[in-house]
Parts: structure tokens; C-alpha cells; sequence
């Protein structure tokens, strides 16, 4: 097949080293992306749920001190009793141990830490996925308007060449002047067109900074031979059904249904007893006073006890009940928004697999029509040099070829997209797959 000359021509104004390419760009976004590193510790967070559910099930420890001034003036209303005038200070100190023996509620909730380290892994993976999926579309997007930016300025030279022999044939009376005018307003158009996508560079650009928060000098653009693969599997059977199981969202979703299940049965626990092992040691002093003349010595005393607490709920003015009934309701919740998390998956492993096979087809159709638009241009040029074609002919097939050029590029970027995408559906995507789209790229 004919190579195209533009695609030469992008590969040799690219020559110069680039400032990054996507692997690199990626390593960026993630240490400085704010929505992955807000990711991130939100996942730090998540983990910390099972040590705070295990306490429940390990001892508590506490302790107490105390010291008190006692000042006693004691009058009695008896005639010729003596008084009584007493200080001295008592102070001690406890400490209970309370080992959790049986409570029901405590267990239920350990198993649901359990689960919910699991779902803010399941996020933190879908954060992770989304953070390539956008360095992808930020990468392509730049280079697809820094394409269309070349096309632009190419389209205007060729106008430029075409305004020119319009004028030049006007003066030689080969030409009217209505040639001038059309080759006139192309151009015209033409010098719009480059503005807008000067300006499309600029804001996709700025879209890739706000990623990795600076302005690489040049991005490596993607090998104009480079051919697409398939995907592996060939089937949107086995993509949809690996979509419903490793989708991180359907992960995270199936965690919050087993949670909510695990809810309920909390709840319930309400209703059962729970059995404590308790144990005190404590220590109470005092110091000596005079009390009636008489001076009273201190005391120190020493305790220690161990034993069962049982407690027995009884009425709680049906507020457990109630939970129960709202438990209830939060988990046919969970169920339904586990089975939209599927067929949402579902949807998006199917929208990207016909993505990647209908974007492959357009590729190889652009790709042909390219090589008929420049054969098409060619011959108009010669129909009009002979007198055969007018100059509109000629600047309708350079609008054409430029068109083509463009929707050529677009449509690759987007099916390089669509698989990445696709891989994101079914839950595998990740550096591997960056790493595959990198190696498509000029070095």
C-alpha cells in the first residue's frame, strides 16, 4: 500500500528528542494526580477499619486515681458530749480489666472490618485504573491536536500555492476571477482553522498539566507504521463476563452487600446477652487523725477481684428493632446497587469492545481512503493544469485529503484508547498495559 507523505513528514519534523512519552507521563501522574493521591489515603484510611473492629474483640484496660482532704467538725446536741474535729486525706487508685467473652455484635463487626479493607482496596484499584485511562486520553488528546494543528498549517500552504496560481492565471487570462475569490476564501478559512487549533493545542495541554503538573516540551507521537492488535480474547462474551466479576466497582459493590448482610446480623445481636470476664486491682490509704482526743493511725488498704459480668438487654424501647428493619432495608440496597455496578460494567466491556473492533475498521478504511484522497488531489491538480477541473475541484480534494488525514489520526488514538478501556471494564488494567502502548510509540 502507498505510504502516505504526511505521515513521513510528521515522523521527520519529529525528530528532535521529545521531552516524555507515556510511560513517562504516567510515572508523573502518579506522584503528583490530587484525585490519586486523595485516592490513595483514602485507601490508608480504609485499612485502618479492621484494627478498630479487632479491638472489639481483645481487652480493655482502664485506670483511675483519686485524692481527697477530708475536714471533719462534728458537734453533738448532747449536753456534755465531747465534739468531734478530724483531717486526714485518703487517696487510691484502680485498674479494670474487661475481656470481651461473648458478644455477638463484636464478631460481626470484626468480619465486616475484614470486608471493608477489601472495599477500599476494590476503590483504591478503580482510582488507580481511572488515573491511566486519563493520562491516556490526556497523552493522545495532545498529540491528536497537535496533528491537527500541522494538518491546519499544511492545508493553509497548499491554499496558499493554489491562491497564488489562481492570481497568476488571472493575469495571464487563463483563469477568472471568481478562482481567485474561492482560493481567496479557503485561505481565509484555511488561517481561522490554524487559530482554533492553536487554541485546541493550547487548552488539551493545559488538561495534560493539570495531570502531572508541568509542560513536557514535546510528547512522542505514535509510529506511523504501527499496526493494532485484536483483543485477546476475541470474544465480547468472555470481556463481559470478566467484567462482571473483576470490575473493581463490582468488587467494591459485592464487599458492601457482605457487609450490609453483616449489619443485620449486628443488629440482631441486640436481643442476645453478653458475657464479660472482669478484673480489679485497686489500692485505698488514708492518713492518720485525731478523732475525739484520740489519735487514729492511717490505714492502707489492698483489693483485687476477678469475675463474670452478664448483661441481659431487656427493652430498649424498640430502637433495636428498628435497626433491624433498617438493616434490612440498606441491604436490598447494596443489592441493587451491586447489580447496577454489573450491568454498568457490563455495558462499558461491551461499548469498549466494539470500540476497539469498529475503531480497528476505521483505521484501515481511513487509511485507504487517505491513499485514494491523495491520488483524487493529484488529479485534479493535473485536470486543472490541463483545463479539464477548476480551482474549486482542486481545493475541494485538498480539503478532502486534510479531512481524512485527520479523522486517520483520530480514529487510531481512539482505538488505542478503547483498549485500554476495555482492559479498565474487566478489572486487568494496569502499568503492563501502559508499558504495551508505549512500545507503539517513536523512540
Amino acid at each position: 500500500m502507498k505510504k502516505s507523505p504526511f505521515l513521513f513528514c510528521l515522523l521527520l519534523t519529529g525528530a528532535p528528542a521529545f521531552g516524555a512519552d507515556l510511560l513517562q507521563v504516567y510515572h508523573d501522574a502518579l506522584a503528583y494526580d490530587a484525585e490519586y493521591a486523595a485516592a490513595r489515603a483514602a485507601r490508608e484510611a480504609g485499612q485502618e477499619k479492621l484494627p478498630q473492629a479487632r479491638a472489639g474483640l481483645l481487652p480493655v484496660i482502664s485506670g483511675s486515681a483519686s485524692t481527697v482532704w477530708n475536714d471533719i467538725d462534728f458537734q453533738s446536741r448532747t449536753a456534755g458530749a465531747p465534739g468531734i474535729d478530724s483531717r486526714y486525706n485518703t487517696n487510691g487508685y484502680q485498674l479494670v480489666l474487661t475481656q470481651p467473652l461473648f458478644r455477638w455484635q463484636n464478631i460481626e463487626q470484626y468480619g465486616q472490618g475484614k470486608l471493608a479493607v477489601a472495599q477500599a482496596d476494590a476503590v483504591f484499584v478503580k482510582a488507580s485504573q481511572d488515573l491511566i485511562l486519563r493520562v491516556s486520553q490526556a497523552y493522545f488528546d495532545v498529540l491528536l491536536a497537535q496533528d491537527s494543528l500541522d494538518l491546519a498549517r499544511m492545508q493553509k500552504s497548499a491554499i496558499a500555492e493554489q491562491l497564488d496560481a489562481a492570481k497568476h492565471n488571472f493575469e495571464i487570462g487563463t483563469a477568472t476571477i471568481t478562482d481567485t475569490h474561492e482560493a481567496q476564501a479557503r485561505y481565509d478559512l484555511a488561517t481561522a482553522q490554524e487559530l482554533a487549533a492553536q487554541n485546541d493545542l493550547e487548552i488539551k495541554l493545559q488538561a495534560l498539566r493539570l495531570v502531572i503538573g508541568k509542560m513536557p516540551e514535546a510528547l512522542a507521537p505514535l509510529r506511523p507504521e504501527v499496526e493494532l492488535q485484536r483483543p485477546q480474547p476475541d470474544d465480547m462474551t468472555k470481556w463481559v463476563e470478566a467484567a462482571e466479576g473483576g470490575n473493581p466497582l463490582v468488587q467494591a459493590q459485592q464487599a458492601a452487600l457482605e457487609i450490609a448482610d453483616k449489619e443485620i446480623n449486628k443488629q440482631r445481636a441486640g436481643h442476645l446477652p453478653t458475657l464479660d470476664l472482669v478484673a480489679t486491682r485497686g489500692r485505698n490509704s488514708a492518713t492518720g487523725s485525731l478523732l475525739a482526743g484520740i489519735a487514729m493511725p492511717g490505714s492502707d488498704t489492698h483489693a483485687s477481684t476477678v469475675g463474670l459480668q452478664l448483661n441481659l438487654p431487656i427493652f430498649a424501647g424498640g430502637g433495636v428493632m428498628s435497626r433491624d428493619r433498617e438493616a434490612v432495608a440498606l441491604r436490598e440496597k447494596a443489592r441493587a446497587d451491586l447489580d447496577n455496578a454489573q450491568r454498568s460494567a457490563a455495558l462499558g466491556a461491551r461499548q469498549a469492545y466494539l470500540g476497539v473492533t469498529n475503531g480497528m475498521a476505521q483505521v484501515k478504511a481511513f487509511a485507504q481512503a487517505l491513499v485514494s484522497s491523495q491520488s483524487a488531489l493529484e488529479s485534479n491538480k493535473l485536470g486543472y493544469e490541463v483545463g479539464v477541473r477548476i480551482n474549486i475541484d482542486v481545493l475541494n480534494a485538498q480539503q478532502q485529503l486534510y479531512a481524512t488525514r485527520r479523522d486517520l489520526a483520530k480514529s487510531r488514538y481512539d482505538t488505542l484508547n478503547a483498549q485500554l478501556r476495555l482492559k479498565a471494564a474487566a478489572g486487568s488494567l494496569s502499568e503492563d498495559d501502559v508499558q504495551a502502548v508505549n512500545a507503539l510509540l517513536v523512540k
